[in-house]
C-alpha cells in the first residue's frame, strides 16, 4: 500500500512509542505506577510513550494541535489540524501483563478524521487508514464482516470500571444485547475493539463515556473498511457525546435499536 507523507510520520511515531512500550511490557512488574483515578492507572510507560509520540508528531508538523490523554491540549497555530492520541490504550491490561493494548494516533482536519494509526506492539499488528484510501492491517486490505443477523454476530463492548457512572444502565444494555447475539467480548481497549470491527473479527461494537482519543482512529478504520460508526442516535457527535455504535450497515442499525431499547417497566 502507498502511504502519504503524513501517514508515514504517524506510523513511525506509533512504532517508536510501541518499541518503548514493548520493552516496558517485558518489565511490567518494575514499572513505577501512580494512581490517576479509581480503576484507571497511568504508568511510567504511558507517559514516556506520549512524550515520544508528541515529539515525533510536532517535530514533523509543529503548527498542528495536539490532544493526548496524559497531557494538556496544545492548541495549533494553523487552526485546521489536530493530532488526537492515546499513547497506551488498555493501560490496565498492560499493567496486568495482558497483551491487548495499543498506541492510537488520529489526525483531524477541520473537524474530520482523515488519517489513523493503531499499533499493538505485543502482537505486532499495525492498523492504518487514510480517508478515501481504505483501511489496512499490516498492508492487508480490511473489510468489515458481512453478517446480516445479530444472532450470528460476536459483538464487542466496554464495561464501566470502578469509579465510572451508569453501571446499572450498562447492565440493562448488556441484558438486551446478550439476548440477541451469538457472543459478547470485552477486550479492555476500545481502540482495539474498533480495529477488530474494521478487521471483521468483531461484527459490531458499542460503548458510552469514551474520550475522543479512545475512538478517533477507530472511527476512520471502520469507515474505510466499509462499515458504519456513529453516536447512539446515528449522528456524527461521537467525540463530543462519548458514545459509539459500529458495524456493517445492517448490524450497526440493529445494534442501535437494541442498545437504546427502553428499560422494561417493573
Amino acid at each position: 500500500m502507498a502511504r502519504s507523507a503524513l501517514l508515514n510520520v504517524m506510523v513511525q511515531a506509533a512504532l517508536k512509542a510501541g518499541k518503548s512500550l514493548g520493552r516496558d511490557f517485558g518489565e511490567v512488574q518494575n514499572l513505577q505506577v501512580s494512581v490517576k483515578g479509581p480503576g484507571d492507572f497511568v504508568s511510567t510507560a504511558d507517559r514516556k510513550a506520549e512524550k515520544i509520540v508528541r515529539e515525533e508528531l510536532l517535530k514533523a508538523r509543529p503548527t498542528y494541535g495536539f490532544l493526548g490523554e496524559e497531557s494538556e491540549e496544545i492548541k495549533g497555530t494553523d487552526g485546521a489540524h489536530r493530532w488526537i492520541v492515546d499513547p497506551l490504550d488498555g493501560t490496565t491490561n498492560f499493567l496486568h501483563g495482558i497483551p491487548a493494548f495499543a498506541v492510537s494516533i488520529a489526525l483531524e482536519r477541520n473537524g474530520e478524521i482523515v488519517a489513523a494509526v493503531v499499533f499493538n506492539p505485543a502482537t505486532d499488528e499495525l492498523y492504518t487508514a487514510e480517508r478515501g484510501g481504505g483501511a489496512f492491517l499490516n498492508d492487508r486490505r480490511l473489510r468489515v464482516a458481512a453478517r446480516r443477523a445479530l444472532s450470528d454476530c460476536v459483538i464487542g463492548c466496554g464495561v464501566p470500571a470502578l469509579g465510572k457512572r451508569n453501571h446499572g444502565k450498562f447492565l440493562v444494555e448488556l441484558r438486551h444485547v446478550m439476548g440477541e447475539v451469538a457472543g459478547i467480548r470485552r477486550l479492555g481497549s476500545p481502540t482495539l475493539d474498533l480495529a477488530y470491527v474494521a478487521a471483521g473479527r468483531f461484527d459490531g461494537f458499542w460503548e458510552a463515556e469514551l474520550a475522543p482519543w479512545d475512538m478517533a482512529a477507530g472511527i476512520l478504520l471502520i469507515r474505510e473498511a466499509g462499515g458504519f460508526a456513529t453516536d447512539w442516535d446515528g449522528g456524527a457527535t461521537m467525540l463530543e457525546s462519548g458514545t459509539i455504535v459500529a458495524g456493517n450497515e445492517i448490524i450497526h442499525k440493529a445494534l442501535i435499536e437494541v442498545v437504546k431499547r427502553p428499560i422494561p417497566a417493573k
